[in-house]
């Protein structure tokens, strides 16, 4: 018997998958389902989300299974109601389409919360130690503050509610994160009459009246109104590191904006900071979620009994800061596996298991060095993984019955999600041209090949013989994130082109009207250029060097020259190489 038609109302056939609400069940709660699978597969759920997540946990099956469900009935509900990823989008800007392909990456992990962290500044010490000239961006369209929006990246209003709205259906909270009042330098190079004069100009003044109708406005813009920007449940307001000697105002300052957030219906958020800053003046506790990040900074015993709820973002275990020499280039996901649960708030703390209070976890991913040239997918190459371990731990908990071995084995199998593919998988080495067969290139040409582009570790070849009057910094290879280019500003170097970054391989020249063998290798860590078989640059390793007088030392920033290849299309139409070229092979190194 044929199968019913999708999205059908009836009843079902052999082989059709069957959706409904079940009754209310406090085991099953919010998120949980029951899936059975028989001559059909039937999902019952009390909420549409606990639905949904299991439909999430249907594909995860039929990848693993090629397509042939085993026989059976699962119970299945989340041990922790949070399961977070922050990404720090102000010091290193990611476009709105890799913000939507992590929402559902994120929700194919039945990971629920996307925090988004929307303004930061870099380190002045990059910047000959001038406040003035530092990196800072605030990422949201404004229109109360014409100016204040960063020009090198940013979302409109529209876009960001529409992420919000795409979260929702995707079960994933967009938690938008407005951070003050340090952290705030992209607001006083707005208004400079803001800034602490005594602490830094990345400390707003918590005592001029200026500050809190600033605040106060900003705030309003993105949560006032009929139709406001920030439609989800929570708003977080940052209020971390601010300077020790001001506990009694920074505490004001806190309790006042917990409150303010909580008058337009939302949920207050903040880091946590109360700890570090001891006082007498009160800050609101009911209905805040605090991020529990350190150790010297919040006590999560004393937090929960004032009345917080927490969630762990301990920074010793969960904080990803790319290239910076300190915190983690990569989480370590077999200690995670094997030992860490969120009751581990930080590197002395440990809290009972079933404490209540503790919400669950949140991983961040932390763009300290402003200007390195870290790439959106080397950042989604460390958080990745992290998704899938924190997802285990917070949906799953302890697993006795798979070794990490085993589950990382598993892990590197699965998709990243349905038509996602930020890492560049491909599925075996392939010939993008045929062998031996010479395609020429006037210029205007742009040919499709069968791939989008290749991850790390990879090798691309090809061999080419460029045109005499081949044009300026023409494209030779063009992908959804980067560009390849020849000739580069008529020096006949190679280069390319990702995320607002150019890299030059300077040792070499490609000789015109005659043929080259050529090789591309790229990995995490960089990128090879090599000649007729031999290495002829790598680019890695490059390093500014600062010396900080305040701390007599000296302070470094390691660029990241790494590429994953673009491989859509040779030439381009408007750009494009001239000349010819051959033998084009791509391998994924394992």
């Amino acid at each position: 018997m044929p199968s019913a038609p999708a999205g059908s109302i009836g009843k079902p056939a052999k082989g059709d998958i069957v959706l409904s609400l079940s009754k209310p069940s406090e085991k099953l709660g919010d998120e949980g389902y029951i899936m059975s699978i028989g001559r059909q597969v039937t999902l019952a759920a009390p909420t549409p989300k606990g639905g949904f997540w299991g439909t999430r946990t249907l594909l995860q099956i039929l990848h693993q299974q090629n397509g042939v469900l085993p026989k059976g009935e699962a119970k299945d509900y989340p041990q922790f109601p949070n399961r977070g990823f922050m990404l720090d989008v102000a010091r290193k800007f990611f476009t709105i389409d890799y913000l939507k392909q992590t929402i559902k990456v994120l929700s194919f992990y039945k990971m629920n919360e996307f925090q988004i962290h929307l303004n930061d500044n870099g380190f002045p010490q990059f910047y000959s130690d001038d406040w003035n000239r530092t990196y800072a961006a605030f990422r949201l369209e404004s229109d109360r503050f014409p100016g204040l929006t960063a020009k090198d990246g940013s979302y409109s209003k529209e876009e960001f509610s529409e992420l919000q709205r795409m979260g929702m259906e995707y079960g994933v909270n967009v938690i938008p994160e407005i951070d003050v009042p340090a952290h705030s330098l992209a607001f006083t190079h707005y208004k400079p009459e803001l800034a602490s004069k005594e602490y830094g100009m990345d400390h707003l003044d918590l005592y001029k009246e200026e500050t809190y109708a600033f605040v106060d406005s900003l705030l309003d813009e993105y949560l006032g109104g009929e139709q406001p920007v920030f439609i989800g449940p929570d708003v977080h307001i940052g209020t971390d590191e601010y300077n020790k000697k001001e506990a009694e105002q920074y505490r004001y300052f806190t309790d006042r904006y917990l409150k303010l957030i909580e008058k337009y219906g939302k949920y207050p958020r903040m880091w946590g900071g109360l700890k570090w800053l001891p006082g007498k003046t009160p800050v609101k506790a009911k209905g805040v979620t605090v991020n529990a990040w350190s150790y010297d900074w919040v006590d999560p015993v004393v937090s929960l009994k004032d009345g917080y709820e927490l969630i762990n973002s301990c920074d010793k275990y969960l904080y990803i800061v790319p290239a910076a020499g300190y915190y983690r280039e990569f989480l370590d996901h077999k200690w995670l596996y094997e030992s860490w649960t969120p009751w581990i708030m930080n590197r002395k703390q440990t809290l009972p298991e079933g404490t209540p209070g503790v919400l669950g976890a949140m991983f961040a991913v932390w763009n300290d060095m402003c200007g390195n040239g870290i790439s959106e997918q080397d950042v989604h190459l460390r958080s990745y993984p992290a998704i899938q371990v924190l997802a285990e731990k917070l949906w799953k908990g302890k697993n006795n019955h798979i070794s990490y071995e085993d589950f990382e084995r598993l892990c590197k199998q699965m998709p990243e999600a349905p038509g996602v593919n930020l890492l560049a998988r491909i599925p075996e080495d392939c010939n993008l041209t045929p062998n031996g067969q010479i395609l020429t290139l006037n210029g205007t040409d742009s040919i499709p090949t069968s791939l989008q582009e290749v991850g790390y570790p990879y090798t691309v070849s090809f061999k080419i013989c460029p045109d005499t009057d081949s044009p300026m910094s023409t494209v030779l290879f063009k992908g959804p994130h980067s560009v390849f280019y020849a000739n580069w500003e008529n020096t006949r170097r190679f280069a390319f082109s990702r995320d607002g970054y150019t890299f030059v391989f300077q040792s070499y020249r490609l000789p015109e009207n005659e043929w080259t063998d050529i090789r591309i290798e790229g990995d995490y860590k960089g990128t090879s250029l090599y000649v007729n078989g031999k290495l002829e640059e790598r680019l890695e390793g490059r390093i500014m060097k600062v010396y900080r007088k305040q701390y007599n030392r000296m302070e470094y920033m390691k660029y990241q020259e790494t590429l994953i290849f673009p491989l859509k299309y040779i030439g381009d139409k408007l750009n494009g190489f001239k000349g010819k070229i051959k033998d084009v092979k791509c391998t994924q190194l394992k």
